[in-house]
């Protein structure tokens, strides 16, 4: 997502007169929002600054979107299957299908791991999700993204599933979903804020609860792994 130019902005609002530009006009809007994501965080991002570089009023921005939120979920919908395509070549490159079951789980835990770090839009906006993005949408949207969730979930239980079929479909799905809600957590704890930043410079002691990412994530993601194969030992 952060590769791509920014869009140009609108020059001069003209309403979108059929379904093309209105399309149009969304797609520029998730653009200029992905664009404003390479440069900063998603407690950033806000709505005044997406609609000037848009070059739509804010109000205008409302008729493709309900909230910033409703935006940014999108996104989240959009680099999460990006990572997922990823996903799947780099687990057949990494996981050697016959290696013990050990040694499977163990890349795969890696592989999650260090995909994700290469990813960290996607990683914010996970750290987000629960407690900011899916709170300023209405009933629709939120269905809209869950049932879009839970199928970049799904997707992820299948291709854990694939390389270690030991852990049956059930606990691929658990697995998923634990994974995903880790990485968003983890990543929060190792991005603290200015404030915070501040405050362990001034006491360095403060910092000893501080996690870095990836190796938390990948040492978690084992452990979680290890749980959930313990009945084949």
């Amino acid at each position: 997502m952060a590769s791509n130019p920014p869009p140009a902005p609108l020059q001069g609002f003209q309403r979108a007169r059929n379904e093309e530009q209105r399309a149009q006009r969304r797609l520029l809007i998730l653009e200029t929002a992905a664009a404003m994501l390479a440069e900063m965080p998603v407690a950033e991002v806000s709505l005044n600054e997406l609609s000037r570089r848009v070059g739509l009023a804010k109000s205008n921005v409302l008729r493709y979107f309900e909230s910033r939120e409703a935006v940014l979920l999108e996104l989240l919908h959009t680099a999460s299957q990006e990572w997922l395509e990823h996903l799947d070549d780099a687990l057949g490159r990494v996981v050697d299908s016959d290696a013990d079951l050990v040694g499977r789980s163990r890349a795969v835990a890696a592989t999650l791991a260090t995909t994700l770090a290469a990813r960290p839009v996607l990683c914010d906006l996970l750290s987000a999700q629960a407690a900011v993005l899916e709170r300023n949408v209405s009933a629709r949207v939120a269905a809209e993204y869950k049932r879009a969730a839970i199928g970049d979930v799904e997707t992820l239980a299948g291709l854990v599933d694939g390389r270690l079929p030991e852990l049956g479909a059930a606990d691929a799905l658990r697995f998923a979903a634990g994974a995903v809600m880790m990485a968003g957590t983890i990543w929060a704890h190792a991005h603290p804020s200015a404030a915070m930043l501040a405050a362990y410079e001034a006491e360095p002691a403060l910092a000893a609860m501080r996690l870095d990412f990836p190796d938390p994530l990948h040492q978690l993601l084992e452990t979680l792994l290890a749980g959930l194969l313990a009945k084949w030992d």
